[in-house]
C-alpha cells in the first residue's frame, strides 16, 4: 500500500465572503492540485472541504494517507476525537454538519492521520495550497455553497 500525502488550505475574503480551497496530493512521483472557489462561504468551510476533496480524489479505498493542514478546527476535531462525539449527538448545535458528515464518510474509507502545521511558515506545499485557495476565490467562476447560503439566510 503506497502512502498518499495531502496538503490542504482554505481561505475566505471576509468571513463570510468569497472563499476558496487548495489541495496538493502527492504519491511517489505523482502530484495533483485541486482548487475551487465559492461566492459566499467561510474559512472553516473551505478548510473542511479541502480535506474532503483531497480524500475524495483518491481512486482506491484503504489508502494510507497523511494530511497536513494549518486548520486547528479540522485537525483537532479529528485527532482529538471531538467529531465522533458530535456525530453521536447528530451534530446538534455544531456548525458545518453537512461537511462533517461528508468528511467522516470518506475518512472511514482510508487510514488517515491529520497533522497540524503552522500556516505561512514557508512550508512549500502549504504555501502552494494557500496560493491555490486565494486564486480560486478571485476567479469569476465561483460556485455556490448551497448549504451555507441556505443556512445563512
Amino acid at each position: 500500500m503506497s502512502e498518499i500525502i495531502i496538503y490542504t488550505d482554505g481561505a475566505a475574503s471576509g468571513n463570510p465572503g468569497p472563499g476558496g480551497l487548495g489541495v496538493v496530493l502527492k504519491s511517489g512521483v505523482h502530484r495533483k492540485e485541486i482548487s475551487v472557489g465559492f461566492r459566499h462561504t467561510t474559512n472553516n468551510r473551505m478548510e473542511l472541504l479541502a480535506v474532503i476533496l483531497g480524500l475524495e480524489a483518491l481512486k482506491l479505498p484503504d489508502m494510507n494517507v497523511t494530511i497536513y493542514s494549518d486548520s486547528r478546527y479540522v485537525v483537532d476535531a479529528i485527532e482529538k476525537g471531538w467529531v465522533f462525539g458530535w456525530e453521536k449527538k447528530r451534530f446538534k448545535d455544531k456548525k458545518n454538519p453537512d461537511l462533517w458528515k461528508r468528511l467522516l464518510q470518506i475518512y472511514r474509507k482510508h487510514q488517515v492521520k491529520l497533522i497540524w502545521i503552522k500556516g505561512h511558515a514557508n512550508i512549500p506545499e502549504n504555501e502552494r495550497c494557500d496560493e491555490l485557495a486565494v486564486q480560486a476565490y478571485k476567479t469569476s467562476k465561483l460556485l455556490i455553497d448551497s448549504y451555507y447560503e441556505s443556512e445563512a439566510i
